[in-house]
């Protein structure tokens, strides 16, 4: 990787191309996000939890094996939404030695530079639009994963979290079982009272917490998608 500023003067005719695979990180079947992504992300993906060293850490679920991701074909997501941490691309925020933040690209991605790839600036000045979209996507990582642990235990110190086994049941073709994974306790959620559910709610973790539980439902999706991708 070869990240290096990128500059409107020296990466003026620079494009980038929008694709997804393994080359770019996006073959995997646990994805991080950040709160901020719950609400659109909960359409589309099912949002779990894992412990880990730096504590409680949200993810989507994408596929049952390492390194599958059943929402990807062709190069494509198949989703409405992409977690901002692929979304990115080859970008990253970095800060200069004066402290600034600058918008850093790698040089080396096979995106950068590519025939079919998009503008990251317009003709006559300013950022087009595919850059203004990965710079939305950098800053909501930025900003959610400062806040992330902080959220992810207050969902735990509140019950909201709960240890679970996915077990997946594909038929003939076998199943998979899940560990070490938390969901939203969708029972606990609906019992919350008092205190706890003003507190919940009027810092906006009551609606994360629920768009987390609704977003179960598309297990149901990636055991289909999964079938069809054993049956083929």
């Amino acid at each position: 990787m070869t990240f290096v500023p990128l500059d409107n003067v020296d990466h003026h005719a620079l494009t980038v191309a929008v694709r997804a695979g393994a080359e770019f990180g996006d073959h995997a079947n646990l994805l991080p996000i950040v709160p901020a992504e719950f609400e659109e992300a909960q359409r589309d993906l099912p949002i779990v939890f894992r412990r880990g060293g730096d504590g409680i850490a949200a993810f989507v679920l994408l596929g049952f094996d390492r390194g599958e991701n059943l929402f990807v074909a062709d190069g494509q997501w198949t989703t409405r939404y992409v977690p901002a941490v692929q979304r990115r691309g080859p970008f990253a925020l970095a800060r200069s030695a004066t402290g600034e933040e600058a918008i850093e690209v790698d040089l080396d991605d096979a995106r950068v530079g590519a025939a079919d790839g998009l503008p990251l600036f317009r003709d006559h000045g300013g950022d087009a639009p595919y850059l203004e979209h990965v710079t939305a996507a950098l800053r909501l990582l930025r900003d959610g994963q400062a806040s992330a642990a902080a959220i992810h235990a207050d969902l735990a110190a509140a019950g909201l979290l709960r240890d679970v086994t996915l077990r997946i049941d594909l038929g003939d073709a076998g199943g998979y079982e899940l560990t070490d994974l938390l969901t939203i306790d969708q029972a606990a959620l609906a019992g919350l009272s008092g205190a706890v559910l003003e507190r919940l709610h009027g810092n906006g973790l009551l609606r994360a917490a629920t768009m987390a539980a609704a977003s179960l439902g598309n297990i149901e999706r990636l055991i289909e998608l999964k079938t069809l991708r054993v049956a083929g």
